[in-house]
């Protein structure tokens, strides 16, 4: 499926997108004793829709960009660019998705963008290294599905992190 805009929103990205949060989210409220089915489900809606939509169209938008940029600037400019993406106002909308649904709206509240900052600041590291490799060594039709897959990983630790913070 494609928009005439050029934006993409395929079934592909809605099922990976969907399944991978759900999951790494699942598995984050399992290891801290807050599984919940309404917040598994609407984790997995928001990983088809929302996410399913923006980051692909995020990474292509990304490689247009860079397209006039070679070597090591290209590669380190694709790098910053992703990291500016999952920045902590994006982790913050995360950890609002996950008080939504799984019902604590009493926690919605300004403390989630500290825990968004704490969070994005201490997975800078790991986040380098992931988006660099995403950005620089994964074609861009499999980007997406790579992203996915270190977003679940980062996603148990997103869940963890809001019980740590």
């Amino acid at each position: 499926m494609k928009s005439v805009s050029g934006l993409q929103y395929t079934r592909k990205n809605i099922i990976s997108g969907s399944l991978i949060f759900a999951a790494g989210d699942t598995i984050g409220a399992i290891i801290i004793n807050e599984f919940s089915l309404t917040r598994m489900l609407g984790i997995l809606l928001v990983g088809a829709t929302v996410y399913a939509f923006e980051i692909p169209n995020y990474f292509i938008w990304i490689t247009r960009k860079t397209r006039v940029h070679k070597g090591i600037s290209a590669a380190l400019y694709r790098t910053g660019m992703a990291l500016l993406y999952f920045n902590p106002l994006w982790i913050t909308r995360h950890f609002f998705f996950i008080h939504l649904f799984a019902g604590n709206w009493s926690e919605i509240n300004s403390s989630l963008f500290y825990l968004g900052w704490m969070s994005f600041l201490i997975n800078v590291p790991v986040s380098l290294l992931a988006n660099y490799i995403i950005q620089n060594r994964i074609t861009s039709h499999k980007r997406f599905v790579a992203s996915n897959i270190f977003s679940g990983l980062i996603t148990v630790y997103y869940a963890v992190s809001v019980y740590w913070f």
